[in-house]
């Protein structure tokens, strides 16, 4: 099931035509409010909390992760969507005092975050 979710969102995130990261200002301000504590603004996993949660936060310009993105486009949205480890992030969030507001995900806010991390991620060595 969870597989053919993520099919289903890499489907949604392709089928829209295709906006350059540098542009996409939407995309850029969820990553940096929602993400970057952990993830890091170089997307490498070196936020604030990034060694906090346990597994620690992963570098998502490696090779392995930039392939993963390649085989399944919705990695980035479906890890949003079903947190396949559960309540890492807002355990990890509330143990160290963090608070960020709640956040009604529209389908333009999971495109715009897609192709703003694609690009980060694609632009990465």
């Amino acid at each position: 099931m969870k597989t053919a979710f993520v099919a289903v969102l890499g489907a949604l995130l392709i089928a829209q035509p295709s906006v350059s990261f540098a542009d996409n200002s939407n995309g850029k301000n969820l990553y940096s409010q929602r993400c970057a504590v952990c993830h890091g603004a170089d997307i490498k996993g070196t936020g604030p909390l990034a060694h906090k949660s346990n597994p620690p936060t992963p570098d998502l310009t490696t090779s392995a992760f930039k392939q993963r993105l390649n085989e399944y486009p919705g990695v980035i949205v479906s890890s949003i969507i079903l947190r396949p480890n559960g309540n890492l992030i807002p355990k990890t969030l509330q143990e160290n005092g963090v608070k960020i507001p709640p956040h009604a995900w529209s389908i333009k806010d999971l495109r715009d975050l897609h192709e703003y991390m694609s690009g980060v991620i694609a632009l990465k060595r």
